[in-house]
């Protein structure tokens, strides 16, 4: 058994690392000891991890060591070479980037001793310094490397326990959001909080009262050996050091109490200023009807808030028409040479409610209609919404028990249809509601439901061509059965559950669990002989219905058993011993019995060998032709009753835990069971062979193309489609059974094709059969099917029944075939392959000429969207924000059980700690576009997203600033074109605005919205924030000084307003709502003829921002190097608000005359008060400290006179001693003779880069020195 030794104290962040790595660590043999290690270890430090039980064993010390070996048991410290290299950079990172400068600003306040006094005072700052380079890093990350915790997140996250625990003030936090975001997620971790419990954040940050434990003297990170309460007494030297520490300590808690004092005082309007940063709720309060304008004549709020945005602006959209092909055009049938963009919704479920894979699917397929509907094209995006058959009925069901204690049979078929219809009236249009407030910008006068009279004709008249032709036909086989909903249910409707073993399962109608994962194995008697066959199976009812035994042809056990029978142990039935090439021989006793009408691999054999097909359970689980006493019993009850029968008899061999996978029905979570019913089927080889051809010969593109395995494996093994469901609700098969009265013709069979007629009425059919039948038609009797069509089957002519087919209408010349078909890769056979056989078989086109297959949704962990875990997020919710409390009462309006309940509660407190924080529709959007990599699963952080709504605001914010320099009285000119007066800075933004356009029209096309979304991200925020605004102030500033000033800044100006302009309009299709808030604020080039919404402006195209010039983008480039190089300089030597001097010394001449030309951008971004380039031959002054940018430049910043030299040069001499320290210990400890053999590779790996690092720090100390003492 392995031994951790660990300090007690509660805050020793070290050992508190090496405990959590524990906790992933799967090896439960770890024996946890709060004491020193002994001293025959010769370890030095706690955490020490002994490997065994023995001295002489292998033995770790250090928390880098220890949680090291643990996290890479628990397979948590990197899955690949790449990952375990970024661990150890984060590892590093907490090492010597935050854990000193974390001690430096704690201790103090634990009344710890030992820390530098300079140290201590700019500690607080540097803390948040580094802090802030981790917030960036943690932008776009929900932990460190990966998608979860690795060793990364324990090191760093512990790092920073203490900074959390005592210093980190809400302010701090605030500016922190993607670091205390992060620290929150991996501390509500359950490994986490089992070390450290709840956490509790700093509110303000005072000294720390001593803990009264035995571990109060040792400070923490520090190892308790030097501080255990039996160590030696203490010295003089030492007492009065302890003492001058308390009246240190006593001056600093004054101090804390005069700020405190301060901050109970009123504040005054100065220092309030800064929360109106704070991102607020702010709401729009005009009065505005619905489809009225909304008001853009008021000044915009100080700060971005979704509420103001996104109020009014969706029904002004709907009510000018904005959304309809119609729009700006006198005729949709008018020729428009820019062409038709036409597509279809994927028909949301009546029942349903959004869920964040809908949100994905709407913010991709809206981007896109938006994008085509800017170019100009004939634009148009269906709605639609699906009957829902089996989850409609259920509910309405549901409802009825609840509300009246009736059933559907108490009502009857006529009465039951109304109700359902009455709820989808009232309930129905619940989900339109939702993809409104997603923006979605959809024609809603041509929403279409399924079983609309006009659908419902489609599909009347859909089954009767594929009847007559005989697509369509009459079959008994094998169905996926539910007992519960008393009908067939499609594959897609059937969850796979997998069993690792024996488990006990709930079963509706059933009081106690089942149990399944189990393997019963039982002796059939071989008939005229003392042997017998002993088989196997996990559902031992079946064998009631057994009526053969199989083995392998070549299997030599059974030669002699050819041709014999066994004999039934509970009837007088005797079974054949048949030969068959799907036995695996090496399975079981390699037999294996034969229920042809209850398997469907057995009712293939049952085909191949002729054998009895007999079915023992009816419509409701109840078993029938089945002896006594098994007769009549519930399914499940009789796998007890016949496992103890077999007992008695002495058949029984043995039981035994076997893996395997249950199908349960995905609306009622009853177990399916195959049974034999004769349903309608579709012939689907022809058409498979028709669309697997259509793909091969490039007429139907899917992307991306890596889905075309699945297709074509799906399509060249189609098998027949069973189309049939015993439901009430839905569209009734328009097929009828026919009894002829007429002695001449014989009684049909249900099974029977020949006997059954489809027809438009009853009258058509009555026709048809006395045509068939060859007499009159007063002598046919009919009986329609009381089956409905499965809900596929409408969905599959959706995209031409939405426009009247079979008539010829304007809309299906108009828009049939679309143009594109956009879903998620999870529908790709159910849906999709089925709407391209359908459209090519009832109209002879494809329904659509490009597929494009979005990835699926899964949480933040990879797992898959589930109730039970509490992942389900309601896109409103992120829209609007909601508390961990109403995630909470969410789940208790569930069908969850108790027990899932709580565990999805576990779920939304570890994922959401403080609820999900209003985000808004237009940030919720952009997040998923962004995420939507080409065929992977989306791992979404709802946390990312409010990334996004700071963007927003920092958009917000630019536009607003911008709109002040144009000024009210700012006219653009009516083209955007250059003037050949721009500035350098305005050739540079000009090529990246161009640069972002071609992005963006490529991204678009090529579906691959992560481009489009970093090259607007990008563009706003790095370069037109960052970087143009910065750097065109001065221009400003100077306008009225003289004609030449002041048409510089009109030429800027007109930069600005294009930037603007343009960089709204590419945003539009993927941020509708704050992309037009902000533009409707714009003046217009040409106010007369301009469109009245930036939904109808035509997209940026490449032929008009032709200015993309890679000459600018590369001396930009080099500039912004110089500029980040001397930032890093003004950092390094604390100049916040002095500027000074710059010398940059240029390679050659050619790099001089670019400095030259853009001196006035570098003096502003890099806030230098001169900046002079030379070459490199001419001498620089003294007294500047030095930075390499790059091969052409180097830059030398002006020190002396701005700075206290000789304070300088002591604290640099206080670091080098420190460091020659530091290195001194690491290479006695690498020097030691067991050191290789002892130590793992990795930390010998880690000491070394250790040990690099600090030479590096060391050389530029001694660097900084001597460019000090020549200022001396």
């Amino acid at each position: 058994m392995a031994t951790l030794y660990v300090s007690p104290h509660p805050d020793d962040f070290r050992s508190l690392l090496a405990l959590i790595a524990a906790e992933f660590c799967p090896s439960s043999c770890l024996q946890t000891l709060t004491e020193d290690p002994p001293a025959s270890l010769n370890a030095r430090s706690r955490p020490t991890l002994l490997l065994g039980a023995g001295e002489g064993d292998s033995v770790l010390s250090g928390a880098s060591a220890v949680a090291w070996y643990l996290a890479n048991q628990g397979n948590r410290a990197g899955i690949d070479t790449k990952q375990q290299s970024q661990v150890w950079q984060w590892l590093s990172f907490a090492d010597n980037e935050l854990t000193p400068v974390s001690c430096a600003v704690v201790f103090p306040l634990m009344g710890v001793m030992g820390v530098d006094k300079k140290l201590q005072q700019s500690s607080r700052a540097e803390l948040i310094r580094v802090l802030k380079v981790l917030d960036q890093a943690l932008e776009p990350r929900t932990f460190l490397v990966g998608e979860s915790v690795t060793l990364a997140d324990m090191a760093v996250a512990t790092a920073v326990l203490l900074p959390f625990k005592y210093v980190l003030e809400p302010s701090d936090r605030k500016v922190l959001t993607n670091v205390t975001r992060w620290f929150t997620t991996c501390t509500n971790q359950p490994q986490f909080l089992k070390v450290l419990g709840k956490i509790t954040l700093c509110e303000k940050m005072v000294p720390v009262t001593p803990k009264t434990n035995a571990a109060a003297n040792a400070s923490p990170a520090v190892d308790s050996a030097d501080a255990t309460a039996n160590g030696p007494p203490k010295t003089e030297a030492q007492l009065k050091k302890e003492a001058k520490k308390r009246e240190k300590l006593e001056k600093f808690q004054q101090k804390k109490d005069m700020e405190a004092k301060k901050k109970t005082q009123p504040l005054t309007e100065k220092k309030a200023k800064p929360e109106k940063k704070e991102l607020g709720v702010i709401t729009y309060s005009v009065p505005t009807a619905p489809g009225e304008k909304k008001d853009v004549i008021s000044p915009l709020p100080d700060s971005y808030s979704p509420q103001y945005v996104e109020a009014a602006w969706y029904s002004w959209w709907e009510k000018q028409g904005f959304f309809k092909p119609e729009y700006g055009r006198k005729s949709i049938s008018d020729q428009n040479p820019r062409g038709v963009f036409m597509m279809c919704i994927p028909p949301p479920n009546v029942t349903g409610s959004l869920h964040l894979g809908h949100a994905l699917t709407n913010a991709i397929q809206d981007s896109l209609t938006r994008w085509h509907r800017m170019l100009g094209e004939t634009t148009l995006w269906n709605p639609g919404c699906d009957h829902a058959g089996i989850a409609t009925q259920v509910v309405v069901e549901k409802k009825l028990k609840r509300e009246r204690g009736l059933s559907r049979h108490d009502l009857g078929r006529e009465n039951f249809i109304q109700e359902v219809w009455k709820w989808k009236n009232e309930k129905g249009d619940r989900i339109y509601h939702q993809l409104k407030k997603l923006g979605s910008s959809l024609d809603w006068d041509r929403a279409c439901f399924t079983m609309d009279p006009k659908l419902s004709y489609a599909v009347q008249e859909a089954f009767i061509r594929m009847h007559d032709e005989g697509v369509i036909y009459r079959s008994k086989r094998l169905v996926n059965w539910s007992c519960t909903l008393n009908s067939a249910i499609s594959d897609i409707e059937v969850d796979k559950k997998e069993l690792s073993g024996r488990t006990l399962l709930p079963v509706p109608g059933y009081k106690e669990k089942v149990e399944f994962g189990v393997l019963v194995s039982f002796a059939y008697k071989v008939d005229g002989s003392d042997e017998e066959v002993i088989v196997a199976t996990t559902r031992i009812e079946t064998m009631l219905g057994d009526s053969g035994v199989a083995v392998h042809p070549a299997d030599p056990r059974y030669q002699h058993l050819k041709g014999k029978m066994v004999l039934h142990p509970f009837c007088d039935r005797k079974m054949p011993i048949v030969s068959d090439e799907f036995v695996d021989m090496s399975f079981g006793t390699g037999a294996v019995k034969i229920t042809p009408a209850h398997d469907h691999n057995d009712y293939e054999v049952g085909e191949r060998h002729n054998l009895a097909f007999i079915n023992i359970l009816d419509e409701n689980g109840l078993l029938i032709n089945v002896p006594p006493p098994f007769l009549g019993m519930k399914r499940f009850e009789a796998r007890k009753a016949v496992l103890q029968a077999l007992m008695d008899k002495g058949h029984f061999k043995e039981i035994k835990d076997n893996p395997m996978v249950v199908p349960v029905c995905s609306r009622s979570k009853d177990i399916v069971e195959p049974l034999l019913k004769p349903q309608w089927y579709v012939n689907c080889t022809d058409m498979g062979k028709q669309a697997a051809d259509a793909v091969r010969e490039g007429r139907l593109k899917i992307i991306p193309d890596h889905h075309l395995k699945t297709w074509f494996n799906w399509m060249d093994n189609i098998r027949d489609w069973c189309i049939s469901r015993q439901l009430w609700w839905g569209h009734r098969i328009p097929a009828y059974f026919i009894t002829v009265n007429d002695p001449s013709v014989k009684p049909g069979e249900d099974m029977d094709g020949h006997y059954w007629m489809s027809g438009r009425s009853e009258e058509e059919a009555r026709e048809k059969a006395a045509k068939r039948f060859n007499v009159s038609a007063d002598k046919i009797t009919l009986r329609q099917d009381d089956d409905v069509l499965d809900t596929w089957f409408s969905s599959g002519i959706f995209p031409f029944s939405i426009f009247g087919w079979p008539n010829e209408t304007q809309d299906l010349n108009v828009f049939y075939p679309g143009t594109l078909l956009e879903t998620g890769h999870d529908i790709l056979f159910f849906w999709v392959a089925r709407m391209v056989m359908m459209g090519l078989k009832l109209t002879g086109k494809l329904p659509f000429k490009e597929v494009y297959l979005h990835a699926v949704v899964r949480d933040a962990h990879g797992r898959k969207m589930s109730k039970s875990l509490g992942n389900v997020i309601d896109p409103l919710d992120v829209i609007t924000g909601i508390s961990l409390e109403g995630l909470h009462a969410l789940l208790m309006d569930s069908n969850l059980d108790p027990v899932e309940v709580e565990k999805a509660k576990q779920g939304q407190a570890s994922d959401y700690p403080n609820g999900i924080p209003e985000c808004g529709t237009d940030a919720l959007r952009f997040a998923l576009c962004a995420y939507t990599g080409q065929g992977r699963d989306i791992n979404l952080d709802v946390n990312r997203i409010l990334g996004y709504r700071h963007f927003c605001n920092k958009l917000w914010n630019a536009v607003k600033f911008a709109m002040k320099t144009l000024g009210d009285n700012f006219v653009p000119s009516e083209k955007a074109q250059l003037c050949g007066e721009e500035s350098v800075s305005d050739r540079w933004i000009l090529s990246r605005l161009s640069a972002a356009v071609g992005l963006c029209d490529a991204g678009f096309k090529a579906y691959d919205f992560p481009t489009i979304t970093t090259a607007i991200y990008n563009f706003w925020l790095y370069e037109l924030c960052d970087v143009y605004l910065e750097s065109v102030k001065p221009v400003f500033n100077k306008a009225e000084e003289d004609s030449a000033s002041q048409r510089q800044a009109l030429v800027c100006r007109q930069t600005l307003y294009s930037c603007l302009d343009v960089g709204l309009r590419l945003l539009s299709p993927i941020m509708p709502f704050v992309s037009e808030e902000l533009y409707q604020r714009l003046p217009r080039r040409r106010p007369q003829s301009d469109p009245p919404s930036i939904s109808v402006t035509p997209y940026p195209n490449t032929e008009e921002f032709c200015w993309h010039s890679e000459e600018v983008d590369r001396d930009m480039e080099f500039v912004m190097t110089v500029i980040k190089t001397i930032r890093s300089l003004r950092a390094d030597y604390n100049l916040t608000k002095t500027r000074a001097d710059c010398y940059l010394q240029c390679i050659d001449s050619a790099t001089v005359s670019l400095v030259q030309k853009y001196s006035l951008q570098i003096q502003t971004l890099s806030y230098s008060q001169a900046v002079i380039p030379v070459t490199g031959n001419q001498p620089v002054p003294g007294g500047c400290a030095v930075a390499i940018a790059s091969d052409r430049c180097t830059v030398n910043l002006m020190l002396k006179g701005l700075i206290d030299v000789e304070k300088e040069v002591t604290k640099l001499m206080t670091k080098k001693g420190d460091l020659e320290k530091q290195m001194e210990k690491m290479r006695e400890k690498m020097a030691k003779s067991d050191y290789k053999e002892k130590v793992p590779v990795k930390v010998q790996e880690q000491d070394a880069d250790k040990l690099r690092q600090s030479q590096t720090e060391l050389e530029k100390v001694k660097e900084a020195m001597d460019n000090f003492r020549k200022m001396m």
